[in-house]
Protein backbone atom coordinates (compact mmCIF):
# COMPACT_ATOMS: atom_id res chain seq x y z
CA UNK A 1 0.00 0.00 0.00
CA UNK A 2 0.80 3.82 -0.36
CA UNK A 3 0.66 6.71 1.25
CA UNK A 4 -3.02 7.59 -0.49
CA UNK A 5 -6.08 7.41 1.24
CA UNK A 6 -7.20 4.05 2.47
CA UNK A 7 -10.14 2.51 3.03
CA UNK A 8 -10.48 -1.09 4.65
CA UNK A 9 -13.05 -3.15 5.19
CA UNK A 10 -13.17 -4.14 9.72
CA UNK A 11 -10.99 -7.50 9.48
CA UNK A 12 -11.65 -10.37 10.93
CA UNK A 13 -8.25 -11.50 12.71
CA UNK A 14 -7.09 -10.37 15.78
CA UNK A 15 -3.41 -10.15 15.05
CA UNK A 16 -2.01 -6.50 16.49
CA UNK A 17 0.95 -4.96 15.50
CA UNK A 18 2.37 -1.95 17.35
CA UNK A 19 1.75 1.37 15.52
CA UNK A 20 3.27 4.73 16.39
CA UNK A 21 0.82 7.42 15.90
CA UNK A 22 1.49 10.94 15.88
CA UNK A 23 0.15 14.25 18.10
CA UNK A 24 2.30 16.79 16.58
CA UNK A 25 1.37 19.98 18.70
CA UNK A 26 -2.37 19.88 18.49
CA UNK A 27 -2.61 19.78 22.46
CA UNK A 28 -2.15 23.70 22.46
CA UNK A 29 -4.89 26.53 22.15
CA UNK A 30 -4.69 29.40 19.96
CA UNK A 31 -3.03 32.89 21.24
CA UNK A 32 -1.79 34.98 18.86
CA UNK A 33 1.63 35.37 18.09
CA UNK A 34 4.07 37.83 19.34
CA UNK A 35 7.03 38.99 17.36
CA UNK A 36 9.89 40.71 18.67
CA UNK A 37 11.14 43.19 16.27
CA UNK A 38 14.78 43.80 15.14
CA UNK A 39 15.34 46.86 12.37
CA UNK A 40 17.22 44.86 10.01
CA UNK A 41 16.18 41.73 7.67
CA UNK A 42 17.34 38.48 9.47
CA UNK A 43 19.95 36.77 7.88
CA UNK A 44 20.34 34.00 9.98
CA UNK A 45 17.20 32.13 11.12
CA UNK A 46 16.69 29.17 13.42
CA UNK A 47 13.50 27.57 13.76
CA UNK A 48 12.27 25.20 16.48
CA UNK A 49 9.00 25.03 15.11
CA UNK A 50 8.53 22.54 12.35
CA UNK A 51 5.96 23.88 10.55
CA UNK A 52 6.98 27.13 10.67
CA UNK A 53 10.37 25.55 9.15
CA UNK A 54 8.26 24.68 6.36
CA UNK A 55 6.34 27.93 5.92
CA UNK A 56 9.79 29.51 5.93
CA UNK A 57 11.07 27.57 3.18
CA UNK A 58 7.90 27.71 1.19
CA UNK A 59 8.01 31.43 0.96
CA UNK A 60 11.37 32.01 -0.15
CA UNK A 61 13.67 32.54 3.31
CA UNK A 62 14.94 29.52 2.97
CA UNK A 63 18.16 29.94 2.57
CA UNK A 64 18.28 32.39 5.46
CA UNK A 65 17.72 29.23 8.12
CA UNK A 66 21.13 28.08 9.80
CA UNK A 67 19.44 25.59 11.75
CA UNK A 68 16.25 23.60 12.98
CA UNK A 69 14.79 21.59 15.45
CA UNK A 70 15.25 18.19 16.76
CA UNK A 71 12.14 17.04 14.67
CA UNK A 72 12.37 19.21 11.43
CA UNK A 73 12.02 16.10 8.46
CA UNK A 74 10.82 19.18 5.48
CA UNK A 75 11.66 20.04 3.40
CA UNK A 76 14.37 17.98 2.26
CA UNK A 77 17.04 21.02 2.83
CA UNK A 78 16.58 21.29 6.69
CA UNK A 79 17.56 17.40 7.09
CA UNK A 80 21.29 18.69 6.45
CA UNK A 81 21.35 21.80 9.13
CA UNK A 82 22.69 21.72 12.15
CA UNK A 83 19.51 20.84 14.99
CA UNK A 84 19.18 22.45 17.96
CA UNK A 85 16.94 21.15 20.30
CA UNK A 86 13.15 21.10 20.31
CA UNK A 87 9.97 22.31 22.17
CA UNK A 88 11.57 21.15 25.62
CA UNK A 89 15.27 20.78 25.33
CA UNK A 90 15.66 23.65 23.17
CA UNK A 91 19.92 24.07 23.56
CA UNK A 92 20.14 27.70 24.25
CA UNK A 93 23.85 27.70 24.30
CA UNK A 94 24.24 26.24 20.82
CA UNK A 95 21.36 28.54 19.62
CA UNK A 96 23.53 31.61 20.88
CA UNK A 97 26.65 30.51 19.60
CA UNK A 98 25.53 29.99 15.89
CA UNK A 99 25.08 34.11 16.42
CA UNK A 100 21.05 33.84 15.11
CA UNK A 101 19.45 37.21 14.31
CA UNK A 102 15.82 35.69 14.39
CA UNK A 103 14.85 32.77 16.11
CA UNK A 104 11.30 31.15 15.65
CA UNK A 105 9.88 29.71 18.92
CA UNK A 106 7.07 28.71 20.17
CA UNK A 107 4.69 30.53 22.82
CA UNK A 108 5.48 27.82 25.96
CA UNK A 109 9.73 28.56 25.80
CA UNK A 110 8.99 31.06 28.44
CA UNK A 111 12.71 30.65 30.06
CA UNK A 112 14.09 30.25 25.92
CA UNK A 113 12.41 33.94 25.68
CA UNK A 114 14.11 35.14 28.99
CA UNK A 115 17.43 33.66 27.68
CA UNK A 116 17.19 35.15 24.44
CA UNK A 117 15.75 38.71 25.63
CA UNK A 118 19.26 39.09 27.60
CA UNK A 119 21.35 38.34 25.15
CA UNK A 120 19.35 40.38 22.91
CA UNK A 121 18.45 38.00 19.95
CA UNK A 122 15.09 38.49 18.16
CA UNK A 123 12.56 35.93 18.59
CA UNK A 124 8.96 35.56 16.48
CA UNK A 125 6.67 33.60 19.10
CA UNK A 126 4.46 31.85 17.03
CA UNK A 127 1.47 30.14 18.74
CA UNK A 128 -1.18 27.42 16.67
CA UNK A 129 -4.26 28.41 15.84
CA UNK A 130 -7.08 27.47 13.47
CA UNK A 131 -6.60 27.09 9.30
CA UNK A 132 -6.76 30.28 8.80
CA UNK A 133 -3.93 31.55 11.22
CA UNK A 134 -1.51 29.57 8.64
CA UNK A 135 -1.92 32.22 5.92
CA UNK A 136 -1.83 34.69 8.93
CA UNK A 137 1.44 33.29 9.69
CA UNK A 138 2.84 33.11 5.93
CA UNK A 139 2.30 36.72 5.73
CA UNK A 140 3.81 37.68 9.12
CA UNK A 141 6.95 36.24 8.18
CA UNK A 142 7.37 37.35 4.93
CA UNK A 143 7.29 41.00 6.34
CA UNK A 144 9.35 40.01 9.10
CA UNK A 145 11.99 37.83 6.57
CA UNK A 146 11.68 40.32 3.74
CA UNK A 147 9.73 38.45 1.49
CA UNK A 148 6.60 40.06 1.48
CA UNK A 149 5.39 39.63 -2.07
CA UNK A 150 6.22 35.52 -2.15
CA UNK A 151 4.34 35.14 1.21
CA UNK A 152 1.16 36.89 -0.45
CA UNK A 153 1.37 34.74 -3.17
CA UNK A 154 1.90 31.40 -1.36
CA UNK A 155 -1.06 32.41 0.80
CA UNK A 156 -3.16 33.45 -1.77
CA UNK A 157 -2.39 30.24 -3.59
CA UNK A 158 -3.57 28.04 -0.64
CA UNK A 159 -6.40 30.47 -0.02
CA UNK A 160 -7.62 29.66 -3.28
CA UNK A 161 -6.86 25.89 -2.68
CA UNK A 162 -8.95 25.90 0.28
CA UNK A 163 -12.00 27.52 -1.14
CA UNK A 164 -11.98 25.64 -4.24
CA UNK A 165 -12.86 22.37 -2.09
CA UNK A 166 -15.50 24.41 0.02
CA UNK A 167 -17.00 25.00 -2.97
CA UNK A 168 -16.75 21.39 -4.34
CA UNK A 169 -17.92 19.56 -1.29
CA UNK A 170 -20.99 22.49 -1.11
CA UNK A 171 -24.38 20.86 -0.74
CA UNK A 172 -23.15 17.08 -0.26
CA UNK A 173 -24.34 15.38 2.74
CA UNK A 174 -22.12 16.20 5.69
CA UNK A 175 -21.42 12.50 7.54
CA UNK A 176 -20.56 13.27 11.69
CA UNK A 177 -17.09 11.98 11.63
CA UNK A 178 -15.15 11.33 14.62
CA UNK A 179 -11.08 12.72 13.28
CA UNK A 180 -8.63 10.81 15.62
CA UNK A 181 -5.04 11.72 15.60
CA UNK A 182 -3.25 9.32 18.56
CA UNK A 183 -4.69 6.30 20.58
CA UNK A 184 -2.54 3.54 22.64
CA UNK A 185 -1.57 0.85 19.87
CA UNK A 186 -3.56 -2.31 18.81
CA UNK A 187 -6.41 -0.71 21.59
CA UNK A 188 -9.22 1.75 21.93
CA UNK A 189 -7.50 3.06 25.01
CA UNK A 190 -6.16 6.71 25.41
CA UNK A 191 -7.37 7.92 21.96
CA UNK A 192 -7.04 11.67 21.25
CA UNK A 193 -9.15 13.35 18.62
CA UNK A 194 -9.83 16.48 17.04
CA UNK A 195 -12.96 19.02 18.92
CA UNK A 196 -14.28 21.85 18.10
CA UNK A 197 -11.85 24.00 17.01
CA UNK A 198 -8.38 24.15 15.53
CA UNK A 199 -7.17 23.65 12.02
CA UNK A 200 -7.78 19.86 12.31
CA UNK A 201 -11.49 20.67 13.36
CA UNK A 202 -11.44 23.47 10.47
CA UNK A 203 -9.72 20.97 7.94
CA UNK A 204 -12.65 18.27 8.64
CA UNK A 205 -15.18 21.11 8.00
CA UNK A 206 -13.71 22.49 4.59
CA UNK A 207 -13.48 18.93 3.61
CA UNK A 208 -17.18 18.52 4.19
CA UNK A 209 -17.72 16.43 7.29
CA UNK A 210 -19.30 17.68 10.60
CA UNK A 211 -17.00 17.18 13.93
CA UNK A 212 -19.08 14.43 15.68
CA UNK A 213 -16.97 16.53 19.06
CA UNK A 214 -18.12 19.92 17.80
CA UNK A 215 -19.50 21.14 20.83
CA UNK A 216 -16.22 20.75 22.75
CA UNK A 217 -14.57 24.25 22.78
CA UNK A 218 -11.09 22.76 22.67
CA UNK A 219 -8.32 21.43 20.09
CA UNK A 220 -8.88 17.91 20.88
CA UNK A 221 -10.47 16.48 23.49
CA UNK A 222 -9.55 12.92 25.11
CA UNK A 223 -12.47 10.22 24.60
CA UNK A 224 -13.81 7.06 25.64
CA UNK A 225 -15.37 3.88 23.99
CA UNK A 226 -18.40 5.01 25.78
CA UNK A 227 -18.40 8.89 24.35
CA UNK A 228 -18.13 6.77 21.20
CA UNK A 229 -21.08 4.61 21.47
CA UNK A 230 -22.89 7.69 22.81
CA UNK A 231 -22.17 9.87 19.80
CA UNK A 232 -22.49 7.55 17.01
CA UNK A 233 -20.34 9.30 13.90
CA UNK A 234 -20.86 8.29 10.32
CA UNK A 235 -17.13 8.32 9.78
CA UNK A 236 -13.92 8.02 11.82
CA UNK A 237 -11.15 8.83 10.24
CA UNK A 238 -7.87 8.04 11.56
CA UNK A 239 -4.81 9.82 11.32
CA UNK A 240 -1.49 7.82 11.05
CA UNK A 241 1.85 9.45 11.22
CA UNK A 242 4.04 5.98 8.92
CA UNK A 243 4.45 7.22 5.37
CA UNK A 244 3.24 3.38 4.29
CA UNK A 245 1.30 0.78 5.65
CA UNK A 246 1.41 -3.10 4.40
CA UNK A 247 -1.83 -4.54 4.33
CA UNK A 248 -1.00 -6.78 7.74
CA UNK A 249 -0.51 -3.25 9.17
CA UNK A 250 -3.32 -1.39 8.30
CA UNK A 251 -4.94 -4.70 9.67
CA UNK A 252 -3.30 -4.14 13.17
CA UNK A 253 -4.53 -0.66 13.29
CA UNK A 254 -8.41 -1.43 12.60
CA UNK A 255 -8.82 -4.42 13.96
CA UNK A 256 -9.54 -2.61 17.52
CA UNK A 257 -12.08 -0.76 15.83
CA UNK A 258 -14.67 -4.05 15.28
CA UNK A 259 -15.44 -3.87 19.51
CA UNK A 260 -18.03 -1.01 18.44
CA UNK A 261 -20.06 -3.08 15.88
CA UNK A 262 -23.21 -1.28 16.73
CA UNK A 263 -21.15 2.79 15.92
CA UNK A 264 -22.73 2.92 12.52
CA UNK A 265 -18.55 3.97 11.47
CA UNK A 266 -18.09 0.44 11.87
CA UNK A 267 -20.99 -1.16 11.10
CA UNK A 268 -21.19 0.60 7.52
CA UNK A 269 -17.09 -0.34 6.96
CA UNK A 270 -16.53 3.35 6.90
CA UNK A 271 -13.11 3.68 9.13
CA UNK A 272 -10.64 5.19 7.26
CA UNK A 273 -6.90 5.19 8.09
CA UNK A 274 -5.25 8.37 6.06
CA UNK A 275 -1.17 8.06 6.38
CA UNK A 276 1.21 10.22 6.13
CA UNK A 277 3.89 12.22 8.34
CA UNK A 278 2.09 16.02 6.98
CA UNK A 279 -1.40 15.54 7.96
CA UNK A 280 -1.17 17.29 11.25
CA UNK A 281 1.17 19.79 10.15
CA UNK A 282 -0.31 23.46 9.43
CA UNK A 283 1.87 24.20 6.76
CA UNK A 284 1.89 24.79 3.18
CA UNK A 285 1.23 20.60 3.18
CA UNK A 286 -2.33 21.22 4.51
CA UNK A 287 -4.33 20.98 1.30
CA UNK A 288 -3.14 17.54 0.89
CA UNK A 289 -4.66 16.71 4.70
CA UNK A 290 -8.02 18.41 3.05
CA UNK A 291 -8.02 16.32 -0.21
CA UNK A 292 -7.55 13.12 1.73
CA UNK A 293 -10.01 13.89 3.75
CA UNK A 294 -12.65 14.94 0.89
CA UNK A 295 -12.20 11.32 -0.74
CA UNK A 296 -12.34 9.43 2.91
CA UNK A 297 -16.26 11.98 3.11
CA UNK A 298 -16.92 11.96 -0.43
CA UNK A 299 -15.63 8.26 -1.75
Amino acid sequence: MTNATTKITMPSTTRITKQIFSVCFVIFSFVPFVVALSAQTPQRIISLVPNVTEILFAIGAGPQVVAVSTYDIEPAEVRALPTVGALVDPDTERIIALRPDLVITYGSQVDLHTQLKRVSVPFFDYRHGGLEHIMVTMRALGQRTGHVEQAEKVARALETAIDRVRKRVAGRPRPKTLLVFGREPGSLRNIYASAGRGFLHDMLTVAGGEDVLNDIEKESAQVSTEMILARRPDVIIELNAASRLNEADLTAVLDPWSTLSSVPAVRNKRVVILNGPGLTVPGPRVIDGIEKMVRALHP
